[in-house]
């Protein structure tokens, strides 16, 4: 017998996670949602845009071989005898503290989030009036005025998001909740991340190895080869396409998650929950294609603006390079974020790449600046927790430098080495922890949107004070 459908404040919603039988019953027998057009459904279960999946394994072999071809020689010619194993030793301890911390910070952003954004705002504001006071002190004038015009757009930013503050916060709230059911799946961030480290060192091996084939100077006429923007785009490429992979599956995968916390609690309770392992299995197989397909879209663009920095840099352009790398700067930008939250619908539904787009204009039609409002607030929230973290990682760095010989190597520097060590490992260490909770929190948006009747079955609490706060600022839309 098919339980009846969930109402609330008499709109009727379906189960996306449910099996397509009692998803399709539902939705004949109930009216879709008034508050948001567009609503997702769980696909059929096959792989999705495979055909990019094979590219990007393709490019990982083909750069794989050409660094145990070329790179092995062309690194050994450049070799140094500094040592290394202090840093090691330091690294691998700053690492497992910033876990700790990582921990720590997300427990502080549960007990104040509200706050916590507030500060983050005010400081965004108090950081564009310092740097046009540094910029008139140094005496430049250009760098000086621009810096007043951003602290200007930072308080008119400032004083119109205020009020929305309130919603942000109890997105965060969710997020935070939803991560802490399924801390795993920062787990598995830390993987990617760590997968995205050894793709950089089998990236750069092979560079070096290109470069020294393609590159070479006469020593009697001092005249080199020029730069083969051929090879150099390729390889760019390659380098972003599996950089941007590894970052966009660690998005799926909490989006997947968060999508079972949401509509079934059962399976989405302790660290390693079935929620958080399916949604992996889901990122890596089924919806691997679709990952892929979105990645090399940015990819392409960020080779192309690499390739006109090059250019410039080696004096081979003009202005016209400028404003081609400017151009295509703010494209990737604007992909990367329909990106974010395309990958949102891969993860919850199963939806191939050019269907995730289509929601995605349909969710931005409907709440797109409240969307956008949110994720910015909340990012400026996480980026200072993980500054701050940076900085007390840097420091306990710094105390390490102090009392054992672990930077003895360092030429004299050692305590600057060392607090930049710490810092650059808090900061990246935490960044990773906090970058699940912004996918949490997009997920979070879609679904409020698309789904406030599970919301309000399965966490009534919660569900109650995003209604409320949601009503506040639109009174009568929920």
């Amino acid at each position: 017998k098919m339980p009846p459908p969930i109402v609330v404040q008499g709109t009727a919603v379906s189960n996306p996670h449910a099996p397509p039988a009692t998803a399709n019953a539902y939705a004949a027998a109930s009216p879709a949602p008034t508050n948001f057009a567009g609503k997702g459904e769980t696909q059929e279960t096959r792989c999705r845009d495979p055909i990019f999946a094979v590219l990007l394994y393709a490019n990982v072999i083909a750069i794989v071989a050409v660094a145990f071809t070329y790179g092995p020689d062309a690194v050994s010619s450049n070799s140094s005898n500094v040592e290394y194993e202090g840093y090691v030793i330091a690294t691998v301890i700053s690492a497992l503290l910033s876990l700790v911390f990582a921990a720590l910070g997300l427990l502080v952003l549960m007990a104040i989030p509200e706050t916590l954004i507030k500060v983050s705002l005010i400081f965004v504001v108090i950081m564009a009036g310092v740097w046009a006071a540094l910029a008139f002190l140094s005496g430049s004038v250009f760098a000086g005025i621009m810096g007043i015009i951003f602290f200007a757009i930072s308080i008119c930013y400032a004083r119109a998001v205020w009020s929305r503050i309130p919603f942000a916060t109890i997105n965060l709230v969710t997020a935070c909740t939803a991560i802490k059911a399924n801390w795993g799946v920062v787990g598995y961030a830390y993987i990617f991340t760590a997968l995205a480290g050894l793709w950089s060192v089998a990236w750069a091996v092979a560079f070096v190895g290109v470069y020294d084939q393609t590159y070479t100077c006469d020593d009697v006429t001092n005249q080199c080869t020029d730069v083969n923007y051929g090879y150099l785009f390729l390889l760019f490429v390659a380098y972003f396409f599996t950089h941007q992979v590894l970052q966009n599956s660690i998005h799926v995968t909490v989006a997947g998650m968060v999508g079972t916390w949401w509509f079934e609690p059962e399976d989405a309770s302790c660290c390693c929950s079935p929620s958080v392992n399916n949604s992996f299995l889901r990122t890596i197989t089924t919806s691997f294609g679709s990952i892929c397909f979105g990645s090399l879209i940015v990819a392409v663009i960020r080779a192309l603006q690499m390739l006109a920095n090059a250019a410039r840099a080696n004096d081979d352009g003009n202005f016209l390079v400028c404003i081609a790398e400017c151009i295509l700067s703010c494209l990737a930008s604007i992909v990367e974020y329909f990106n974010k939250w395309a990958f949102i619908y891969v993860g919850l539904y199963g939806y191939g790449y050019m269907e995730a787009g289509k929601n995605v204009f349909t969710l931005f039609r409907n709440r797109g600046w409240e969307a956008v409002i949110a994720d910015d607030l909340i990012n400026n929230t996480l980026f200072l927790i993980s500054v701050i973290m940076g900085g007390i990682m840097g420091s306990i760095a710094l105390i390490i430098s102090l009392v054992s010989d672990l930077f003895e190597d360092a030429g004299g520097n050692e305590k600057g080495i060392a607090f930049a060590l710490g810092f650059v490992i808090g900061l990246v260490m935490t960044s990773i922890a906090m970058s699940t909770i912004a996918s949490a929190v997009n997920a979070i948006i879609v679904l409020f949107a698309e789904a406030p009747a599970e919301f309000q079955q399965n966490y009534p609490d919660l569900s109650n004070r995003m209604r409320q706060t949601w009503s506040q600022i639109y009174p009568g839309s929920v």
